[in-house]
């Protein structure tokens, strides 16, 4: 049976598969709409630096084939297939997205979806509708994602300025070519479609056409399919994607890309002491004079590309800011640097619990309330040290999270359990169970410790002092009760014998108090910060 994902969902393919042959299917659909659905290769910077792992209609394969466009069948409005196990090392995110052909936006758009099918089975999808968007042109539907293993993402992402703020999104920009001539088939491949919408697509050999809607024949003429119009007008003006230029110069635009399959034309080096074509200036301003002179009406010894009475900076003020832009990366929770955290409330329906006061800045529509803990909480949490005073963050938007510079960690929980003391706890994920833990220990001041026990699927973002160490639990694994910030929550805490606690053992005392055992199975862990709270 299918999972159903929501939007911010994620999970690993082992869990849902054992598979690495992969069907993806994406129906999207809507009143007088077209639409382009795309697939992004980027690396691990998130970056389309190889155009080749841009699938689209033009482009429908990587050169290894581990990424091939279908096309429509089986319902679905445009398919892949994937095939893990190929995929370069140097590819570490597949993003499929769909993005408007014409007039129009995201909200108008009905229900649809994108699944995964595998073994002939659909083991995953993610639904969605146009509710969940506005005047979005543009929308990340999922992502395969490599983190030690291949990751299944459900995105539902959308952007204003369509497939050009996509491009540039992924570190490419869009240019105009001639419509790509229709290649020839090669020869039959093994992989088969599903045969009908209502039979999960299976990898193996053709089924049998049945009505009333037969599945596609590989190597030989397709059926006339109804959206055969609709998918001519879809690409009517094709796009393709290029690395950007680098900030630290300006190249010349680059030539008009060659058909697909055919071998494109070296670029025209200018001869040596001829001057290269310049690029047009902005409306209104010169274009710049070639190097090394001076533009008409400015006078000898002025800096070209400086304002007059501004102090050089070295490249520039874009350059000097550069290294500090915001980051968006397409997932819920994002880094912007160690003591920043970007949280985007667009993807996913729970909202987002902070503690109060950590809001640094935030943009789009969001609500900010208190979160109580109740009666019984503050009970509990005034008589273990374990209370949390949260707000809660709901809405449409981002929002960047920080408290006294420290260091922040995003910990994603899918389905397993983190114990965090409640001091270094910055937010949560709403939809996260969490709950006081007691640690019993003769001996201890007070007769406990306690910690806070953090449950189910999200993200929980951790801060500590400095750069934390991540050791595995061995039976002679002992920590600093005031040092250690979080461990797996199947790991056995017991206090060490080796401790002897003294009168003078107490707070305010320079010497140490308690040490902590931890015992578990192998995959168990402790995280310890440099420093002692």
């Amino acid at each position: 049976m299918a999972r159903e994902f929501q939007s911010g969902h994620k999970a690993k393919i082992s869990d849902l598969t054992p598979g690495t042959d992969l069907y993806v299917g994406v129906q999207i659909a809507g009143p007088g709409l077209t639409f382009d659905i795309s697939c992004f290769g980027l690396d691990a910077n998130e970056q389309l630096s190889d155009d080749r792992y841009f699938i689209f209609f033009n482009q429908p394969k990587s050169p290894e084939e581990s990424i091939q466009l279908l096309g429509a069948q089986a319902g679905d409005t445009e398919s892949f297939r994937v095939t893990l196990d190929r995929i370069p090392a140097n590819i570490h995110k597949l993003s499929f997205t769909a993005t408007l052909d014409g007039a129009g936006q995201m909200s108008q758009v009905g229900p649809g979806y994108i699944r995964i099918v595998a073994g002939g089975e659909e083991v995953v999808r993610y639904a969605f509708t146009g509710s969940e968007f506005s005047t979005e042109r543009a929308v990340m539907l999922g992502d395969f994602y490599l983190k030690d293993v291949w990751r299944f993402a459900a995105v539902g992402q959308g952007f204003d300025g369509g497939l050009d703020a996509l491009l540039k999104n992924f570190g490419g920009e869009v240019a105009e070519e001639a419509p790509a001539a229709p290649q020839p088939q090669s020869a039959t491949p093994s992989f088969a479609p599903p045969a009908q919408a209502a039979v999960p697509p299976s990898f193996g050999a053709p089924a049998a056409p049945q009505a009333p809607q037969p599945a596609p024949s590989f190597g030989g003429p397709a059926a006339p399919a109804p959206t055969t119009h609709t998918q001519q007008q879809m690409h009517a003006a094709p796009t393709i994607a290029a690395p950007l230029a680098p900030q630290g110069g300006t190249m010349p635009p680059p030539p008009a890309p060659a058909p697909y399959g055919q071998p494109g034309q070296p670029p025209q080096q200018p001869q040596f002491g001829q001057v290269p074509p310049q690029a047009p200036g902005p409306y209104g301003q010169q274009a710049p004079a070639p190097y090394g002179q001076q533009p008409p009406g400015m006078p000898a010894g002025v800096p070209q590309g400086m304002p007059q009475g501004v102090p050089q900076a070295g490249a520039g003020l874009q350059a000097a800011l550069q290294p500090y832009k915001e980051t968006a990366t397409g997932q819920r929770w994002t880094p912007q640097n160690q003591q920043l955290m970007r949280v985007d409330l667009t993807m996913g329906g729970a909202g987002v619990l902070a503690r109060q006061g950590s809001m640094v800045m935030y943009q789009g529509k969001v609500d900010f309330s208190y979160k109580g803990a109740g009666f019984a909480g503050r009970m509990v949490g005034n008589a273990t040290g374990q209370e949390m005073q949260l707000m809660r963050c709901t809405g449409r938007g981002q929002v960047f999270l920080a408290e006294d510079g420290s260091h922040l960690h995003a910990i994603e929980l899918q389905g397993d359990g983190i114990c965090v003391s409640a001091e270094n706890v910055l937010a949560f994920d709403e939809s996260l169970q969490h709950e006081v833990r007691r640690i019993e220990g003769h001996g201890i001041p007070g007769g406990a410790l306690f910690t806070m026990q953090f449950q189910g699927s999200g993200t929980v973002v951790v801060k500590t002092h400095g750069v934390p160490v991540v050791l595995p639990v061995t039976p002679t694994t002992f920590a600093d009760c005031n040092a250690v910030v979080a461990w797996s929550s199947a790991s056995q805490v017991i206090i060490s014998s080796q401790v002897r606690l003294r009168r003078n053992a107490y707070p305010g005392h320079s010497g140490e108090t308690v040490n902590l055992q931890f015992r578990g199975a192998p995959g168990n862990f402790i995280v310890v910060q440099p420093y002692e709270v």
